[in-house]
């Protein structure tokens, strides 16, 4: 098994799944802080934090990047689409507010693997253009992301390339199936810093905080790298017996939810020879 990523490129390419949701109003904040799983209010103007939208049982519905332009408009990442429905289902929640909640159809989500050129860290920057440029990556592994005009669509290995990087660096990617399946600790959220467990109520928090506080949590993520390609859902085997899932699988790379205390054997995904190798770090913001 190798350590290599899948074919890179070189540029900015439009992902394909990527769509954008955007909140708009002197509402927005306080509606994003009531239903995000993040403190949306200790986010200063021109930056952008990992969240999640979960169900009242505490399970991730989805994981993007939440940027607050400034106090009346934020956008959120949806990196593997679904944002209309998204979209349409925070509408269900507006009642009074003053929020209007819509999928950004012109905006495209590009992403490069090389470091940004004016963003860092959880600072946005804005470019002459009115793109959007988003520093997604780390020292280990440098990555850029652009919201605006679409650039060059990438081809399957690049979108591959993306993925995985995605998640070496621990970030989930969550196919239909695999939504309200997991808690945020359970796919690792806590090493994005994609949730909090001291601000006010929202979607799920009494059950992450006891979670938390009560050191309930029995499984979190690993990075599998496996002999043949896995998908989402595929059980992970180790004596015979199953001991995780594959949460999110890119290739012969993937992320399964495992048990914290798992004992030393050689580890099986159907056909497929597995051995778990190291997260990058370096994503939280």
């Amino acid at each position: 098994m190798s350590d290599n990523l899948a074919p890179t490129f070189n540029g900015f390419r439009t992902l394909a799944q990527a769509q954008v949701i955007s909140l708009s109003g002197p509402d927005s904040v306080a509606f994003a802080q009531a239903q995000f799983a993040n403190d949306v209010l200790s986010l200063a103007d021109g930056h952008w934090q990992w969240s999640a939208w979960l169900t009242a049982k505490g399970r991730v519905l989805s994981i993007f990047q939440l940027v607050r332009v400034d106090a009346g408009n934020l956008l959120l990442v949806c990196h593997d689409g679904g944002a209309e429905a998204m979209a349409e289902q925070l509408r269900r929640f507006v009642f009074r507010r003053k929020v209007v909640i819509s999928h950004s159809l012109d905006k495209s989500v590009n992403g490069a693997l090389h470091a940004p050129v004016c963003a860092q860290g959880a600072a946005l920057a804005a470019l002459e253009d009115g793109t959007i440029e988003l520093d997604v990556g780390s020292t280990t592994l440098p990555r850029s992301l652009h919201i605006g005009a679409p650039a060059d669509v990438a081809n399957a290995e690049e979108e591959l390339a993306w993925r995985q990087s995605d998640l070496r660096l621990g970030l989930p990617r969550l196919v239909d199936a695999q939504r309200e399946q997991w808690t945020p600790q359970q796919l690792g959220l806590d090493r994005l810093s994609a949730y909090s467990v001291k601000k006010g109520c929202y979607p799920g928090q009494e059950i992450v905080a006891r979670t938390h506080f009560l050191g309930k949590a029995k499984r979190s993520l690993a990075l599998l790298e496996c002999t043949g390609t896995v998908n989402a859902g595929d059980g992970v085997q180790q004596a015979g017996s199953t001991v995780g899932s594959i949460a999110s699988a890119a290739g012969t790379l993937a992320l399964a939810v495992l048990p914290l205390e798992l004992p030393e054997g050689d580890l099986q995904v159907g056909e497929a020879g597995t051995r778990i190798i190291p997260l990058l770090d370096g994503l939280a913001r």
